[in-house]
């Protein structure tokens, strides 16, 4: 008996005059849309796309303006240069920054493009990004600061010597090792007499000097400062710790620094998680994201209100769900936010004072971003078959309008998969969501060779998500039905199932695994014969562990920058905080031997017998290279058919166009050969 429902099913035509499908290099042909902001009296829409030029191996970011009144859109900017930090400011000036001349400047010009000036004149300072204040009197930027001396610093008759010397932890994070600087926040003043002169120092900096950056690296912006509403504070997000206290850590929070007085309070010092993202509303009205514990870097993020009496208010405390993202209403009376809910990211909209929150959006698809004016939420959409495009949707009248279709010449000409939305009960007699992808023209009187997709984080939501690399429809388009199940982990089904994964990454998770492929072998399209189970990260861990218990179920596995063997990823990953959260600590101590020992890929090796393909990257230090390469080595070693694909500047990710269809053509090519022989 079958133990799943079928649900919406949405999709594409299966006839269409023209075959072609989705290819890794049309993949690499998209243009990638983001952004989306409104600007200030209503009229126009700002985004970026960026596009990629695979024979240079690099990619450029131009900047576009829609015209709302008559929904045409209009590029602002065509260099070679990318533009980046874009946001509005008075009068519909726009205000970016471009290396288009003397290195990373501040520029402004008006809504269509045109008077364009060159702001700034920064020539010794490293700048990564800045927001302006709301009077447009100053600026705050991102400058790293060199605080650490190099070895060839230290020994300065030695200036070929290539060495570190550490002493504490955090000498590497995610994709690169410590470069001696750190990251603050700096004041500069803007004159109002419109030449290049026109940034001065202001004179004070935030953080100089001190050891710890002022964002919250390394993936830390300018989402993580704002300027109050009358420009004379500065709130920003950090996490003021070093070292070891750092590696263990994710208790960051919001810092008030008064321009005046030079002072700096913390705001949030009674919150132990990670405080972010903080935004004032029209009256004054502050709200940020929280976590509420310390060193749970998936815990469930609330929005926390801070009245004008400085009373405190959770406002998502009973919303089963978690928070990515938020914005004001400029009316001050409402929130919108964006959460996961059962496979997908929607818009709710939240009544400030009544605590009131209905589900604004609806459908099978994610909306990533959230910009708001009057009637209207301007957000980018994306769903597994479909890249990111800017929609403006109605509130009162739930009306939702396209407006852009930045990639319909290459789309209009492809046949693209369906995806279906299953429900399936779990072996503890539970319901799980499992996406299913077809592929284009699907036959059902056909068997298909069939991919089980094993989601990362291990709390990243398996949601309408549309990837340049572990792209569902991609694969259904090369001719594989493609099995992805919301696991025991994943959010958008309330915390306790998000916090299941914690302490059990191959108990129920892998479980919730076997029973997808299972009922979905049951179907007369899919050929148990010809089953692979592919992933990245957590998803390429769960690869390992499915390779020592599968009891020969799949006759491949590919694994991308999974972790093997969890005592020597323990003493070679930095951010420890997650390791102590899901796995309950060091491996040493006694109370957690039995958890590493049962929850181990490694421990597993004797059973294995089916191919795989192993991939990793060199500066991935997250999940370090040697994860891979023990991999790979046991496989070798037992005389099981193997490849290593090897990237030695890639990080956790494969971002170079190039690599990245070297990526694309190995793993087709792999999955090809023991699958559709």
């Amino acid at each position: 008996m079958k133990h799943f429902v079928f649900f919406l099913v949405i999709g594409f035509t299966f006839y269409s005059f023209s075959q072609a499908v989705l290819t890794p290099e049309l993949l690499w042909k998209l243009n990638r849309v983001s952004g989306g902001t409104v600007s200030p009296d209503g009229n126009y829409l700002l985004y970026s796309q960026r596009s990629f030029d695979m024979a240079a191996n690099k990619g450029n970011t131009d900047l576009f303006v829609i015209d709302l009144k008559n929904n045409q859109s209009k590029q602002i900017t065509a260099t070679p240069f990318s533009e980046m930090e874009a946001q509005w400011g008075k009068n519909n000036t726009i205000w970016f920054a471009s290396a288009e001349k003397n290195g990373l400047q501040i520029w402004k010009m008006k809504h269509d493009g045109s008077e364009k000036i060159q702001c700034s004149n920064f020539t010794d300072i490293e700048f990564e990004g800045f927001k302006l204040s709301p009077d447009e009197s100053m600026v705050l930027t991102i400058e790293a600061l060199k605080l650490k001396p190099t070895i060839t610093d230290k020994y300065a008759d030695l200036p070929k010597a290539n060495a570190r010397v550490e002493d504490d932890l955090m000498y590497r994070h995610w994709d690169h090792f410590d470069d001696y600087k750190r990251r603050h926040l700096f004041l500069h003043r803007i004159n109002t007499n419109g030449t290049s002169e026109i940034i001065q120092a202001l004179g004070t900096d935030i953080l100089h000097g001190e050891m710890y950056d002022g964002i919250v690296p390394p993936f830390g912006g300018s989402d993580q400062f704002c300027f109050s509403n009358d420009s004379k504070k500065v709130l920003y997000t950090s996490k003021k710790l070093v070292g070891k206290e750092f590696a263990q850590s994710t208790n960051t929070a919001v810092y008030e620094y008064s321009i005046a007085s030079k002072e700096t309070v913390n705001l949030t010092e009674a919150y132990k998680g990670y405080d972010n993202n903080p935004a004032f509303s029209t009256s004054g009205e502050l709200a940020w994201l929280s976590m509420a514990r310390d060193g749970f870097e998936a815990d469930k993020n609330d929005i926390i209100l801070r009245n004008l009496t400085g009373i405190d208010k959770n406002l998502t405390k009973d919303l089963d769900l978690s928070v990515t993202d938020f914005a004001w209403h400029p009316s001050g009376k409402m929130i919108y936010f964006l959460a996961a809910t059962k496979g997908t990211v929607h818009i709710f909209e939240m009544d400030v004072a009544s605590g009131k929150i209905r589900q604004v959006t609806t459908g099978q698809h994610d909306y990533v971003s959230i910009s708001l004016f009057g009637d209207k939420v301007y957000s980018g959409r994306q769903s597994m078959v479909a890249p990111t495009d800017l929609y403006a949707i109605s509130i009162k009248k739930n009306k939702v309008e396209q407006l852009t279709e930045a990639n319909a010449s290459i789309l209009k000409n492809l046949q693209l998969p369906k995806v279906e939305e299953r429900w399936m009960e779990t072996t503890d007699g539970k319901q799980m969501l499992v996406w299913m992808v077809f592929p284009p023209n699907f036959d059902p009187s056909k068997k298909y060779p069939t991919l089980l997709y094993c989601q990362g984080g291990p709390q990243s939501a398996l949601s309408q998500f549309f990837s340049y690399r572990w792209n569902l429809a991609l694969m259904a388009s090369k001719g594989y039905i493609v099995v992805a199940p919301n696991r025991r982990g994943l959010p958008g089904f309330g915390q306790e199932w998000n916090d299941a994964i914690s302490k059990d990454w191959g108990g129920q998770a892998m479980q919730d695994y076997l029973t997808a492929i299972d009922r979905a072998s049951e179907e007369p399209y899919v050929d148990p014969s010809k089953l692979g189970a592919v992933g990245a990260s957590y998803g390429g861990y769960s690869v390992y562990m499915l390779a020592g218990i599968h009891e020969n179920r799949f006759k491949t596995f590919v694994s991308h920058c999974g972790l093997f063997n969890l005592e020597s990823w323990y003493g070679t990953t930095e951010e420890l905080f997650f390791a102590n959260w899901d796995h309950g600590g060091p491996y040493w101590l006694e109370e957690n031997k039995e958890n590493y020992a049962k929850f181990s890929p490694h421990n597993y090796v004797a059973n294995w017998n089916t191919p795989i393909l192993v991939i990793h990257g060199g500066m991935d230090f997250r999940v370090p290279e040697g994860e891979g390469m023990q991999a790979f080595q046991a496989a070798q070693l037992k005389g099981i058919k193997s490849k290593y694909l090897y990237f030695p500047t890639e990080s956790h990710w494969v971002q170079s166009p190039q690599n990245g269809l070297v990526w694309q053509r190995e793993f087709f090519e792999w999955l090809d050969n023991d699958l559709k022989p």
